[in-house]
This record gives structure tokens, C-alpha cells and sequence, in this order.
């Protein structure tokens, strides 16, 4: 007796695909959602159905001052080329972009490339090597004795 010949198999079988449909069909819904959810949170979009509004602007609001102060405390050199402007200039730079970079470092660097970008904050120096610093400082100073001239 082969496994077709089981009686009620090709049901189970059938149930099973009809389950694993439905499945998949639940989590692609989920999956829309959740992606409204975060639109909301963080580009300003209108909330999913069966949220509160109101909640969700609160939250999204706290959201953003969270990742704000964040950004400022990593990167203090682009919170002082936004100046008394950060809270508006961070606000834009947050709805201008569909999901937020991955990581609060991430975040800071591109707030400040895009201030750079929005001619807000000058190019960043040349990278100085530790040696070059080290050089500077001996500079003008008698070698001790036995060092080669």
C-alpha cells in the first residue's frame, strides 16, 4: 500500500495546503500593516485603520525627539550646524526618508550628510594620522642626546 492509498491522505494533504495559503496570506497582511505603522511613526502617513490618531502622532512625536537627542549627542557637530533650527531641520530630514538608517550611528551620519548636502554644514576636515599630531608637537624641540640628526 503506497501513501496515496491511505484513506483521507489526500485530505489531510489538501488541508494542509489550503492552511499554509491562508498562512501566507496572514502574514503578507500583517506585513502591510506593520509597514503602515511604521510609515506612520516615522514619515508623518496617515495611521493604519483601528488606530488611534491622536496616539500615534504622540508616539511618533516622542520618537522623533528620542532619535533627535540621540543624533546630537553622536554627532554635537551637526546639532550646532542646525543651530536653534535642529527640531525642524531633523523633522525634515526624518520625513524625507522612507525608514530610518539601521542603527542610531547610521542616523547621525546621514543628518549630517544631509545637512551637508542642504549646505548647513561645512566638509569635513582631512583625516589627521595620530603621528602627524605627534610630529607637530616635537617640532622646534632639541632631540635628546645620542639621536641621530
Amino acid at each position: 500500500m503506497s501513501a496515496a492509498d491511505v484513506p483521507g491522505r489526500a485530505d489531510a494533504e489538501a488541508d494542509v495546503a489550503a492552511g499554509e495559503a491562508v498562512d501566507a496570506e496572514v502574514r503578507r497582511r500583517l506585513a502591510q500593516a506593520q509597514e503602515r505603522v511604521v510609515a506612520a511613526l516615522v514619515m508623518g502617513a496617515e495611521p493604519p485603520e483601528g488606530f488611534d490618531p491622536e496616539r500615534m502622532r504622540v508616539q511618533a512625536v516622542s520618537l522623533l525627539a528620542k532619535r533627535r537627542g540621540i543624533v546630537a549627542r553622536l554627532r554635537p557637530d551637526a546639532a550646532a550646524a542646525a543651530g536653534p533650527d535642529l527640531a525642524s531641520e531633523y523633522a525634515a530630514y526624518a520625513r524625507s526618508r522612507a525608514t530610518p538608517p539601521p542603527g542610531y550611528r547610521a542616523d547621525a551620519d546621514d543628518f549630517a550628510g544631509w545637512l551637508r548636502a542642504g549646505g548647513r554644514m561645512p566638509d569635513p576636515p582631512g583625516k589627521v594620522r595620530w603621528w602627524s599630531r605627534l610630529l607637530s608637537r616635537l617640532r622646534g624641540r632639541s632631540r635628546p642626546d645620542g639621536w641621530p640628526e
